[in-house]
């Protein structure tokens, strides 16, 4: 039972992707992940978003993966780690053979760490 927890947890924690790795690559320049804002909001509802996201609704991504790379790794967020947008956008993602990942902690997270944001598209 216990190698099935530790296994579950594994495979858990490899659907994310810390804030440092994303950060450290838009410092090179950003080729490595494409930041994708999931948020079912309006710009004036979200306010800030992280520096370069590009806003791709959950409730829209599923038409619109025609317009995305399956050559890019892929970084979804959410308001916080505990809402839902940013797995099941995940979840649409790697269902259509998509790289991508979930960011740990999510918007919350990074704004916690004063990390680069911008006003929302």
């Amino acid at each position: 039972m216990e190698n099935e927890k530790i296994a579950l947890l594994k495979t858990y924690l490899s659907l994310y992707i810390e804030h440092f790795k994303v950060l450290a690559d838009m410092q090179n320049g950003g080729h490595q992940y494409t930041v994708l804002d999931v948020r079912n909001a309006p710009a004036k509802v979200k306010e800030v978003q992280i520096k370069g996201a590009k806003a791709m609704p959950a409730k829209d991504l599923a038409d619109h993966l025609n317009e995305l790379d399956k050559a890019q790794t892929y970084v979804v967020y959410d308001w916080t780690g505990g809402t839902t947008l940013g797995k099941a956008a995940l979840l649409i993602l790697l269902t259509h053979g998509f790289k991508a990942y979930e960011l740990a902690g999510a918007l919350e997270g990074w704004r916690g760490m004063n990390l680069p944001v911008e006003p929302a598209e």
